[in-house]
Order: structure tokens, then C-alpha cells, then sequence
């Protein structure tokens, strides 16, 4: 039998929300912009079925900043921004391009 996540509002409420199996069909991925971080948050916000009140008041941020994130605002606090997508369950990583710098691409047998 499946287990649901379970978010628990501020406002008493609790909302179960979707399966693992819709996570795996958001936009997830490679950032590159801060639309992209926008595009994710919503697309995870709209699968757990929650409105943007709702989760501005889980994650204890302004209506206005969910909106300005959700549509790539490239101003956005960092601090803020990782707040919010901690609250969403989601992780931000960050690894090397695997680009290498010109001396080693030189450097070749």
C-alpha cells in the first residue's frame, strides 16, 4: 500500500498529497536560470495540489514572493529561495560543469 507525503498548513489543515510517481515526471534538472527554478517550484507546488497562499504560509514567506519566484524573478534572496524549496521537498545540488581549464585540455599524450 502506497504512502502519501503529508503537508500540515499553518491554518490547521492537512492535505495529503500526490505519489512519488508524479514527482518523477516534473521539470526537474539541470538549472541554468532563474526561471528555471521557477518552473520547478511550480510544477511541485501544483502536483502536492496547493495553492500559492498555502504554501507562501507553510514555508513563512509573502504570497508576492512565491508569485515572483514561480515566474523567475532573477532578484530573488538566496536565503529565501532555499527556504521555500526546502518546504517544497526539493534539493538544490550543485556539482562541477565538467569543463576543464585550457592548460590541461593542452596537456594531451
Amino acid at each position: 500500500m502506497p504512502v502519501y507525503p503529508v503537508l500540515n498548513f499553518p491554518n490547521g489543515k492537512i492535505r495529503v498529497v500526490g505519489s512519488m510517481r508524479q514527482a518523477q515526471k516534473l521539470p526537474f534538472g539541470q538549472i541554468s536560470t532563474a526561471e528555471d527554478i521557477g518552473r520547478c517550484v511550480r510544477a511541485q507546488r501544483k502536483s502536492q495540489g496547493a495553492t500559492q497562499a498555502e504554501f507562501a504560509a507553510l514555508c513563512g514567506v509573502g504570497v508576492r514572493f512565491i508569485s515572483e519566484l514561480e515566474n523567475g524573478k532573477p532578484t530573488m534572496a538566496l536565503g529565501k529561495v532555499l527556504q521555500v524549496l526546502k518546504c517544497l521537498g526539493l534539493e538544490l545540488n550543485i556539482r562541477p560543469r565538467g569543463w576543464t581549464h585550457a592548460s590541461d585540455r593542452d596537456e594531451r599524450p
